[in-house]
């Protein structure tokens, strides 16, 4: 099942590419204004939907459907827990153990704060 929705998904992801690329632009019909051809509507309403619109639109929901299909068949329920839950922390050898036995010395006791001079620096 997860194979069959990732092969619609990539048909769906490839169509839509080529529909978008085909399709005529709406700053296209800007420069139809100024002497370069005639333009139905410059600033208007851009009119039906036609069938690269359309069929974009379609193919955009099947895109999206089948990106939440993927999503739900490859962390289903059976693999619940978060990314790092199937890392071991690594156990502890022989060595480290010596190391953690030693006791830390004691902190260095603070220097006295040396006195200003009051002279003024030239």
């Amino acid at each position: 099942m997860q194979t069959l929705i990732l092969v619609l998904h990539i048909l769906a992801a490839v169509s839509v590419v080529v529909l978008v690329l085909l399709q005529h632009g709406k700053g296209a019909d800007m420069g139809a204004a100024f002497g370069s051809g005639s333009a139905g509507s410059l600033f208007g309403s851009a009119g039906a939907a036609n069938f690269l619109s359309r069929s974009t639109a379609v193919l955009a929901a099947v895109f999206f459907a089948t990106s939440l299909g993927l999503t739900y068949f490859t962390s289903g329920p059976q693999k619940a827990g978060g990314v790092t839950s199937g890392i071991e922390a690594p156990k502890a050898d022989a060595k480290d153990a010596k190391k953690e036995a030693v006791a830390p010395s004691a902190p260095a006791q603070p220097a006295a704060p040396e006195k200003k001079s009051p002279d003024i620096p030239k």
